[in-house]
C-alpha cells in the first residue's frame, strides 16, 4: 500500500523525465531526428509531468494530489494510443498522416511534383529509425506508457479502497 502523498506524483514525474530525457538524448546525442508522430508522443509525457508538478505543489490536499495523479495517468494512456497508432504506421498496418508517411496523391504536373518533393518531411513516420529486439522506440513507448498509466490508476484504486 502506498500511503505517502508524494509517492505517485513523484514517481510520475520521474518516469516522465526519464522518458522525455531518453527521447531528447536519442535526438540530440544520438542524432535521430524525430518524425511528426514521435513529437506528438512527447506531449502526453509533458502534460503528465505538469500534473505531477502541480500535485507536488498541492501536497497538503490529498484529494487534489490523487486527482492530479489520475489526470497524469490518463494523459499517459492517451499517449499509449498515439504510440500504438505510430507503431501501426511503422508496421504498415494502416496509413499514417500524408504529411509524414509515404502515402500521398500522385502529382499531376511537374510543378506539383516539385512542390511535393520540397514539402516532404526529412523524417518519415513510417520508417523505423531505431529498434531493439525488433521493437521500435514507438513500441517501447507503448509498453512504458501502458504500464505507467495503468500502474498509477491501479495504485490509486488500491489506495482508495484502503483509505
Amino acid at each position: 500500500m502506498i500511503d505517502r502523498p508524494l509517492t505517485l506524483p513523484l514517481g510520475l514525474l520521474c518516469i516522465s523525465a526519464a522518458v522525455l530525457g531518453g527521447a531528447y538524448a536519442f535526438q540530440y546525442l544520438g542524432g535521430l531526428q524525430p518524425c511528426t508522430l514521435c513529437l506528438y508522443q512527447r506531449w502526453p509525457w509533458w502534460i503528465a509531468a505538469g500534473f505531477a508538478v502541480v500535485a507536488l505543489l498541492m501536497i497538503r490536499d490529498r484529494r487534489a494530489t490523487r486527482g492530479l495523479a489520475a489526470f497524469g495517468a490518463m494523459a499517459v494512456l492517451v499517449g499509449t494510443g498515439i504510440a500504438v497508432y505510430h507503431v501501426g504506421v511503422e508496421q504498415h498496418w494502416w496509413t499514417g498522416p500524408s504529411a509524414c508517411s509515404g502515402t500521398s496523391e500522385t502529382p499531376q504536373t511537374l510543378e506539383a511534383l516539385r512542390a511535393q518533393i520540397l514539402a516532404a518531411p526529412v523524417v518519415r513516420c513510417d520508417d523505423i529509425a531505431w529498434s531493439l529486439f525488433g521493437i521500435s522506440m514507438a513500441g517501447y513507448n507503448v509498453l512504458i506508457s501502458l504500464a505507467t498509466g495503468l500502474g498509477i490508476l491501479s495504485l490509486l484504486q488500491r489506495n482508495r479502497r484502503t483509505t
